[in-house]
């Protein structure tokens, strides 16, 4: 294969590290060559730039160090360094897991207390002896071990998964094996093939959801792993991936404030932030939905607890008052402030922020509601769940598809979107047209 398969691509992006090299080259494949030849240190990553030519082979990946945006830029990970799962007995497992099973710190390959090694650096070159990570430099068939720092106990194993390919964790949005049939045994469509099927999701537009050969991916955030495939009268299938038996270690508890978008909060705040309480998430009374716990294990559905499992602006849920489908949560911010656009007002979040009224057809309306004139949230332009759909954002590149917004790409009467709701596919929006200010 192409030697930048074994590489994780990203644009635009520059890393902070003290040891690297610089070399000129012509384009990334010898960058890569570079970086495999390496003897000053072990090379993790290489970054590239067209306009110079330049190529930097690195000792650190975005994983060990500080990244910030640079235009020309495209980092090279080497995947190998990034899994942080095992493939069989973990010869090769290069990840950063330091512990033992009993949660034991490793002594490091080089010291020799309170261990003296018979396994080191010098010894193993080849074995990624590096740190005190854990390793199998014996090719032990109970996989990656280290020597730790009990007196009372020279080796323990370590708690390494199994690595995607050949099972998937979580929905599988990380499976990067190579099962390519569906569960009914239809053969998959190559993603770079618009035939029988035309779509959006090419390694073009997604270039970080390792879209090669028809193998099973899940792009979308659906369940689990899917295909196009070859069949003229069945679009799509999932794909039988079975789930792996060692679950990945969350490190923490994860978060109970709020930063970013609140992706990783798993705190118990379970009230809107207008005062309504939160449906348990594996209920459908009084809202139906799709966010079923044991459909989305690492999503951390528990109790009523607010969350945001779909890259909403902030955590929500769905609430046990009948007429409001869902709120946002009010959720103190990491930095001592407190997140809410309606504050603990009673007055749901569903007033787009901008434009409030749409001119004509709305076809020009850029304002962010996002809520339907039946009261469902809008399903994200880009997400095929609920909803599998061909109005994508590379597909109607002048639509401004953005998030989960109300557009009208398609000329219909007005604003529209398609809608969280399983039992609803699409819904006008709730809008006004400027020039009366009439309901639609």
């Amino acid at each position: 294969g192409d030697i930048l398969d074994d590489y994780l691509r990203t644009d635009g992006i520059w890393i902070l590290t003290r040891n690297k090299q610089s070399y000129k080259t012509n384009n990334e494949k010898e960058c890569a060559e570079k970086c495999e030849a390496e003897r000053n240190f072990n090379c993790r990553a290489f970054l590239f730039t067209s306009k110079k030519l330049q190529c930097l082979t690195l000792a650190e990946n975005a994983k060990m160090t500080v990244a910030f945006n640079s235009m020309d830029a495209v980092l090279y990970e080497k995947k190998i360094y990034l899994l942080q799962c095992k493939k069989g007995i973990g010869k090769d497992y290069r990840g950063m897991e330091a512990k033992t099973r009993r949660g034991i710190p490793c002594q490091k390959w080089t010291e020799k207390t309170p261990h003296n090694p018979n396994y080191t650096p010098e010894k193993h070159p080849d074995a990624g002896l590096e740190e005190n990570y854990c390793r199998n430099p014996d090719n032990d068939e109970k996989g990656p071990w280290c020597y730790t720092t009990d007196p009372a106990t020279r080796f323990d194993y370590c708690n390494i998964p199994e690595c995607e390919g050949q099972c998937m964790q979580c929905n599988g949005e990380d499976y990067n094996g190579e099962v390519s049939r569906t569960e009914s045994g239809l053969e998959c469509q190559h993603w770079d093939a618009q035939e029988p099927h035309m779509h959006g999701f090419t390694l073009k537009h997604f270039p970080e959801k390792d879209l090669k050969m028809n193998y099973c991916r899940n792009p979308d955030g659906e369940p689990r792993p899917w295909c196009f495939t070859t069949s003229p009268t069945k679009r799509w299938e999932y794909c039988n991936i079975p789930r792996c038996t060692t679950h990945l270690l969350v490190s923490g508890l994860g978060s109970q404030c709020l930063s970013g978008k609140g992706e990783d909060y798993q705190g118990r705040i379970a009230i809107t932030e207008s005062g309504n309480v939160c449906q348990h998430w594996n209920t459908q009374f009084p809202h139906r939905h799709g966010w079923i716990p044991n459909r989305y294990p690492c999503k951390g559905l528990e109790e009523n607890y607010c969350r945001n499992p779909d890259g909403e602006k902030r955590p929500w849920c769905y609430t046990i008052n009948s007429s409001i489908r869902w709120e946002y949560c009010a959720i103190p911010h990491c930095d001592g402030t407190e997140q809410g656009i309606a504050g603990m007002s009673n007055t749901p979040v569903q007033v787009p922020l901008s434009e409030e009224c749409y001119r004509g057809k709305g076809q020009s309306y850029r304002g962010t509601a996002s809520i339907t004139a039946s009261g469902k949230k809008c399903q994200a332009w880009n997400s095929m769940f609920p909803h599998r759909h061909e109005k994508t954002p590379d597909r109607f590149p002048n639509a401004d598809l953005r998030d989960n917004y109300c557009r009208n790409p398609d000329g219909d009467n007005s604003p529209w979107c398609f809608t969280t709701d399983p039992s609803m596919r699409w819904d006008y929006c709730n809008l006004k047209r400027c020039n009366d200010q009439t309901q639609e």
